[in-house]
């Protein structure tokens, strides 16, 4: 039941009812609907600024969740670099220079990365820094990955052919050193021993009996097995690859034929006299890219520092060949 109000009306020294007119009613309708009204208005933003409604809460947790997995990759990516600049350091510094290949440039290991803004749909969010310097980082370190990976790749190819060359170059004697009389003559001018005349010795004379076994020194193909050539009489050749060739001259026989791959150390023939020749002796030389150089310095397999020094002091003497 509504509350009746009264005024003291001084004019009839008495009290009179309050009429509520229609006007104040609308009036006082209307301002508790603004008030109600802005009343929720605050609340609902209260609500909103404060309060997180359940997905809220879960966009928030998964947002937390996405920061801490990017903070965990820089460190990854960051770990990453590290091992693999000390990689780059080695390779250029190391394995390269081992295996005789020029280092990889600084500018090539991380060119590719100018120009257009390939970022540029990561632009606009939120947090679009964070995620444009990690996918930033992951492709400079992809890039410097594959560049390393390619560079390993030659370095493999170039330690396969470098353990060829190893395997194929000249490094022992051709005739073991128990079976020698003397090493004859060495690399250099000599006096021919027919026409006396000083001539260039171009490999090294080793003097044993007739018939003392003569070894392959190192892997390759025999390319020649026959006496063809003037003045070597039965004689070998053996290709070795990376430009060498050996010679083996004065054969009495052949323990190979053309064509046979042989491996450092096989038997190959036996020590004679044929051709231009003064007395059973092997002849041996060393071929490179068609040149023939000093044999002396392909002996490192097989003498000890003190043999070899002797050897070079008999193989410098000037004296007179035996071919």
């Amino acid at each position: 039941m509504a509350k009746v109000k009264y005024y003291y009306d001084s004019d009839t020294l008495s009290y009179r009812k309050i009429e509520s007119r229609k006007r104040d009613r609308i009036k006082k309708v209307m301002l508790f609907t603004m008030a109600s009204a802005l009343f929720g208005v605050l609340f609902l933003f209260l609500t909103l600024r404060f309060i997180e409604s359940p997905k809220e809460k879960v966009l928030r947790r998964e947002f937390e969740n996405m920061k801490l997995n990017y903070d965990l990759l820089d460190k990854k990516m960051a770990l990453s670099q590290n091992i693999l600049s000390d990689i780059q350091e080695r390779d250029n510094n190391i394995y390269r220079i081992y295996f005789e290949a020029n280092p990889i440039p600084e500018e090539q290991r991380k060119a590719g990365f100018g120009g257009i803004n390939r970022y540029k749909s990561l632009e606009g969010f939120d947090n679009s820094s964070m995620v444009i310097e990690a996918t930033k980082n992951i492709d400079i370190l992809s890039k410097q990955l594959y560049v390393q990976s390619k560079s390993l790749d030659e370095i493999t190819a170039l330690a396969k052919d470098k353990e060829k060359l190893l395997a194929a170059i000249p490094a022992i004697q051709p005739v073991k050193k128990e079976d020698l009389t003397r090493m004859a003559s060495g690399y250099g001018w000599r006096s021919d021993p027919f026409t006396k005349a000083r001539k260039m010795h171009k490999g090294m004379d080793f003097t044993s009996p007739r018939g003392t076994p003569i070894y392959a020194t190192g892997n390759g193909k025999v390319i020649r097995a026959d006496s063809g050539s003037s003045g070597f009489g039965k004689h070998i050749r053996i290709d070795h690859g990376f430009g060498y060739v050996t010679l083996y001259a004065h054969l009495s026989k052949y323990n190979v034929k053309k064509g046979k791959k042989v491996k450092r150390g096989d038997l190959i023939g036996f020590v004679g006299s044929t051709g231009r020749s003064q007395a059973p002796h092997l002849h041996y030389e060393v071929r490179y890219n068609g040149n023939p150089i000093n044999p002396i310095n392909f002996y490192y397999g097989d003498l000890s520092p003190e043999e070899f020094k002797e050897m070079l002091i008999k193989a410098s003497q000037e004296g007179q060949s035996l071919d």
